[in-house]
């Protein structure tokens, strides 16, 4: 059995002949003291003329660069082992080629070092891996920026466009009326959908899961008192889990967390079913509908704008609902009726706001109040949605249905809304959409549905 010492050498000997090591044994002092035949070949010198060098000195012979002589020397001092990579030039090739060399000290049979084994392994592929990595980033961030580029050339191409598309809007405004209606309401329909579709499987899922969890939950209660009623006398190591995790709070309260995310099971499933009553798709014929579910629905889709934000307080909604019968009616279309009429009152709203009278938000807090009630010859329904914002001054209501008209500024809306309201009710399904306003008291929009659908024009394409 080899001692401490002759172990390396034996490893060394039985390993001399292998090309692609590079072995050797050095002293404290870094001079060799042992070294294989491909350590020769790689210095290019002959064993005997190596022995008793600096083994660092002979690789700084035929490396690039070897910078780490100096930690070499503090690991030696200290005794330490030691790692460190280092690059060469080999004979006939145009790429350098890199080794990563490890010192391990050796004990004698005092059990102090006396010396050390070098091994030096080939580490040129990772080295070219690396490379390669850094020219693939350099690339890659090559291709960004001219991506960025392109794509800013791209937005400035279609800025124009839009530009040419809003000039040819104004010479279009019937055409343009008629897509926008389709559009806007297929495009927010499929929206509202998908996101109802999205909440509802998760919501079944946790709607599925939440009592057999909570009988769970009461099976493990119902086991710990039965293993405490068995054994009363509770290991020091449990005893100590159980106040750690505060086992009688965690009893009371966890039936308390099951009930609450029940409770926000059914708050989601309730949004979920309002959601899919706004984006109900519209079929070729009119349909029996509930108009109290799609106003509730539209409310719920602009509950967002309803709350209050740091410029003005919370919009009250007042709701007096009258007894309806259902409506024979396109409901996805009267959807967007009341959309547009609910966010037209909330735009009024918030232009008080903006004009700065606090005084009167304070007087008079925001509300806006939607009544319906079934009219006397019970063959028609009446929505009335009302604001008590700025109103709506004479010279204007004469305007307010026409197409394009707006009093918003410049990015702020089109003058559509109120214009497809009025087709959609009036040419749609018979109706009537009118306007009652006093400035400074507020505005009135009044609609008129039959219950029964005995008017649809039939020179307008649904």
């Amino acid at each position: 059995m080899p001692s401490m010492v002759e172990f390396p050498m034996v490893i060394a000997q039985a390993l001399a002949d292998r090309e692609d090591l590079l072995m050797a044994l050095i002293d404290r002092a870094g001079r060799l003291l042992w070294a294989n035949q491909a350590f020769s070949l790689h210095s290019k010198q002959s064993l005997e003329s190596l022995i008793g060098r600096k083994f660092f000195q002979i690789l700084s012979l035929n490396a690039q660069h070897l910078p780490q002589q100096t930690y070499i020397r503090e690991q030696l001092i200290k005794g330490e082992s030691f790692k460190f990579e280092f690059a060469y030039q080999p004979e006939g090739t145009l790429t350098p080629s890199w080794l990563l060399m490890d010192g391990q000290p050796i004990l004698n049979a005092e059990g102090m070092i006396s010396q050390y084994s070098l091994l030096a392994t080939d580490i040129t592929l990772r080295k070219q891996a690396e490379l390669d990595l850094q020219e693939a980033k350099r690339l890659l961030e090559q291709n960004n920026q001219a991506l960025e580029v392109r794509v800013q050339e791209r937005t400035a191409a279609l800025f124009q466009e839009k530009e040419r598309t809003e000039q040819a809007f104004q010479q279009l405004q019937q055409m343009q009326l008629q897509l926008i209606q389709t559009e806007k309401m297929s495009a927010l329909g499929n929206l509202v959908a998908g996101v109802a579709h999205e909440i509802n499987n998760p919501v079944g899922f946790l709607a599925g899961n939440l009592q057999p969890a909570k009988e769970y939950i009461q099976d493990l209660f119902g086991l710990i008192d039965l293993y405490q009623e068995k054994y009363p006398a509770i290991n020091p190591d449990i005893c100590a889990e159980m106040e750690a995790i505060d086992l009688d709070y965690l009893r009371e309260d966890l039936p308390k967390l099951i009930r609450s995310m029940q409770e926000g099971v059914k708050r989601l499933t309730h949004i979920s079913t309002s959601l899919r009553i706004f984006s109900r798709a519209d079929s070729d014929r009119a349909v029996s509908f509930n108009l109290h579910d799609g106003l509730d629905s539209t409310l719920l889709i602009l509950k967002h704008r309803l709350k209050a934000n740091e410029t003005r307080p919370e919009i009250e909604v007042k709701q007096e609902y009258g007894a309806l019968p259902l409506v024979e009616c396109y409901a996805g279309q009267l959807n967007q009726v009341f959309l547009n009429l609910l966010v037209n009152a909330i735009d009024a709203l918030e232009e008080v706001q903006q004009d700065g009278r606090f005084e009167a938000l304070n007087a008079q807090p925001n509300r806006i109040k939607i009544r319906t009630q079934l009219a006397d010859d019970e063959k028609q329904v009446l929505i009335c949605i009302s604001d008590n914002g700025p109103g709506i001054p004479m010279h204007v209501q004469a305007s307010i249905f026409d197409q394009a008209f707006t009093t918003k500024a410049v990015g702020k809306g089109t003058g559509l809304g109120l214009a497809i309201a009025r087709q959609i009710v009036v040419e749609k399904h018979g109706g009537s959409l009118d306007c009652c306003s006093q400035p400074g008291q507020g505005a009135e929009f009044m609609i008129g549905l039959p219950v029964r659908q005995q008017f649809v024009k039939t020179s307008h394409k649904p």
